[in-house]
C-alpha cells in the first residue's frame, strides 16, 4: 500500500528542494523523483507521529473538495484553488492547508500532500491517486467531493434517526439500574423481616444487583481495556485484514461493506481506464481506494486471473472482489467494449444499494431498541410486582 515519504532532492539547476512523494517502497520513491527530473538526497518514510491527532469532519471535508472541484473545473490553478478553498472551511483541515500549498510548491502531488496531514481517510486517498495518475484529477476531485457528501448526509441521516432509541435506551438502562441496585434490596430486607421466600425473578434480579454491586466497576474496566486492545489490533495489518473479513461476512453489515467498497474501487477504475491506463495497472491503483482490506485483498486476486488472461468479470465473480449488480455491468462492458462507462454505472449503483441497505438497518433499530428495553422494563416491574406481593399476609 502506498504511503507519503519526505524527501530532500537536488534539482538539475543545483538548487535544492523538499517535500513528500506518494510511493509504497523507498525504491519506487526514488524513481518517482528521479522521474520528475530530481536527483534524491534523503528519503525517509513519514512519522505517523508527526501527523495531526484531530480529524476534520465529514462536512468539513466534503466542503473542501467541493470547493476545490468547482474551482479547478473554472480554471483556477491548484494552489489558488486551495488558498480560496482555506476560506470555506475550519479546524485542523483549515490549519493543514498552508502546509499542503508548501508540499506542492516542492513537487509533491496532491494526494501526497493531503496524506501527509492525515485528515484523510484511505479511499479518499486512494481515489485521488487514482486520478493523478491517471490524468483525471478533475474528475477524481468531482468524484470525491460528491461521495463525502452523500457519506455526511447519510451519516447525519443515521445520528437523528438513532437519537431517540439512544436517549430512550441510557434513560431506561439507567432507571432500571436504579431501582435493581436501590429500590430492590429495601423490598428484600422487607422479605426477610417477614421470613418468606422469594420470588425466582426476584431472586434472579437480586443476584445481578449484587454482582453489579460487587464486580461492576472491575467488569466495566475490562471491557474497556479489550476495547482498546481490539481496536489497536485491527488498525493496521493482519488484525486489519481479518476484522474486515469478519465484517465483510457478516449478514447485513457485510452487504452494506460490499456495496460501498464497490462504489468506491469501481468509481476509481472507471477514472482510470477513461483516460487510456492499461487494465492491470489501473486494477492495482484502484483497490487502494476500496476502502476495506478484505475486498481489496480480493481484487489483488483478481489482477493476478486477469493477468493471466481470464475476463475480468469472471475473474472478479470467482473471486467475489464485486456485488452482484457491479459484476453484471462489468460483464456487459466487458462485452462491448465500455468496461469504463459500465465501471461508472456499476460504481453508482452499488453507492445506491449500499446506502438503501443502510437506510433499512437503521430504520429497524429503533424498534428492536424499544423492544428490548421494554422486555427488560417489563422483567424489573413483574419482578417488583412478585415482591410486592410476597408481602400480603398468606
Amino acid at each position: 500500500m502506498s504511503a507519503a515519504w519526505s524527501y530532500r532532492a537536488a534539482r538539475s539547476d543545483g538548487a535544492r528542494c523538499t517535500g513528500t512523494v506518494d510511493a509504497s517502497s523507498h525504491a519506487e520513491a526514488v524513481q518517482s523523483l528521479v522521474a520528475q527530473g530530481l536527483h534524491p538526497l534523503a528519503i525517509a518514510p513519514v512519522a505517523a507521529d508527526a501527523l495531526p491527532t484531530q480529524r476534520a469532519g465529514r462536512r468539513d471535508i466534503a466542503a473542501f473538495f467541493q470547493s476545490l472541484d468547482a474551482l479547478i473545473g473554472a480554471g483556477v490553478p491548484l494552489d489558488q484553488a486551495l488558498a480560496a478553498s482555506q476560506e470555506v472551511v475550519a479546524g485542523a483541515l483549515r490549519a493543514a492547508i498552508p502546509g499542503i500549498r508548501e508540499r506542492l510548491r516542492q513537487g509533491s502531488s496532491l494526494s501526497a500532500a493531503l496524506q501527509a496531514t492525515g485528515q484523510l481517510s484511505a479511499p479518499v486517498l486512494g481515489a485521488l491517486r487514482a486520478g493523478e495518475r491517471g490524468g483525471q484529477l478533475r474528475e477524481s476531485l468531482h468524484l470525491v467531493a460528491e461521495r463525502l457528501e452523500v457519506e455526511a448526509d447519510l451519516a447525519g441521516r443515521i445520528r437523528q434517526a438513532l437519537a431517540y432509541p439512544l436517549v430512550l435506551l441510557v434513560a431506561g438502562v439507567t432507571s432500571v439500574a436504579i431501582i435493581a441496585i436501590v429500590v430492590l434490596p429495601r423490598f428484600a430486607a422487607l422479605l426477610g423481616e417477614t421470613g418468606q421466600a422469594l420470588p425466582p425473578a426476584t431472586r434472579f434480579l437480586l443476584q445481578l444487583s449484587s454482582f453489579g454491586q460487587r464486580f461492576g466497576l472491575i467488569v466495566i474496566l475490562l471491557v474497556g481495556v479489550a476495547v482498546i486492545t481490539l481496536i489497536a489490533l485491527i488498525r493496521d495489518g493482519p488484525g486489519r485484514l481479518q476484522w474486515h473479513r469478519l465484517a465483510l461476512e457478516a449478514p447485513v453489515v457485510g452487504r452494506i461493506r460490499h456495496g460501498l467498497a464497490t462504489a468506491r474501487l469501481s468509481g476509481a477504475l472507471a477514472g482510470m481506464l477513461r483516460s487510456g491506463v492499461p487494465l492491470l495497472v489501473a486494477l492495482r491503483e484502484a483497490q487502494d481506494a476500496a476502502g476495506d482490506a478484505a475486498v481489496a485483498a480480493r481484487m489483488s486476486r483478481v489482477r493476478e486471473r486477469v493477468s493471466g488472461g481470464e475476463p475480468l468479470a469472471r475473474a472478479a465473480l470467482a473471486e467475489r472482489a464485486l456485488t452482484p449488480s457491479a459484476l453484471q455491468l462489468i460483464a456487459v462492458g466487458e462485452q462491448s467494449g465500455q468496461l469504463a462507462l459500465m465501471a461508472d454505472r456499476a460504481s453508482h449503483l452499488a453507492g445506491i444499494e449500499a446506502e438503501r441497505g443502510l437506510r433499512t438497518l437503521v430504520a429497524l433499530i429503533e424498534p428492536a431498541l424499544v423492544i428490548g428495553l421494554g422486555g427488560l422494563v417489563a422483567f424489573v416491574a413483574a419482578a417488583l410486582l412478585q415482591a410486592v406481593y410476597a408481602l400480603r399476609p398468606a
